[in-house]
């Protein structure tokens, strides 16, 4: 058995990729339109890991999602979490569990997908703002 990806819903490709690309870090590897089915496929990976994939799923028709949460969650190890909280919350998104344990956060996708980073190797010293930083929300 070989793991090929993880599938989200998203409805607005631009927005979703400004989160996955230019805030994760992630890349397209891939991307197919198929008229007939109205919807396009977008695959996304970590740089140098195309084996781990998450594809987003774009319907052409209109539709609203809800319950993200239910789905659970996507994990990536990150080598440095602070820096990485800084950049995602600098573009605009809630950093919804901070990293006050130098180890983990949670943020969410522009649909609501829940994102688990992980910190590479030890934990990272506590640090401000993240330290004293409480929850936001779900996650």
């Amino acid at each position: 058995m070989k793991y090929l990806h993880t599938m989200v819903r998203v409805t607005d490709i631009e927005e979703s990729l400004r989160f996955y690309c230019e805030g994760l870090g992630l890349v397209e590897s891939r991307r197919s339109d198929n008229e007939r089915g109205r919807f396009t496929l977008i695959f996304l990976n970590a740089p140098g890991q195309e084996d781990a994939q998450v594809e987003l799923t774009y319907n052409w028709d209109p539709e609203t999602y809800t319950g993200g949460r239910n789905f659970g969650h996507l994990a990536y190890r990150v080598e440095d979490i602070y820096k990485l909280c800084q950049h995602l919350a600098d573009m605009g998104y809630t950093i919804h569990r901070p990293p006050r344990d130098g180890h983990m956060a949670f943020v969410k996708s522009p649909d609501g997908i829940s994102v688990e980073l992980l910190q590479e190797g030890d934990r990272l010293p506590p640090a401000e703002p993240w330290a004293s930083m409480e929850n936001t929300g779900t996650w």
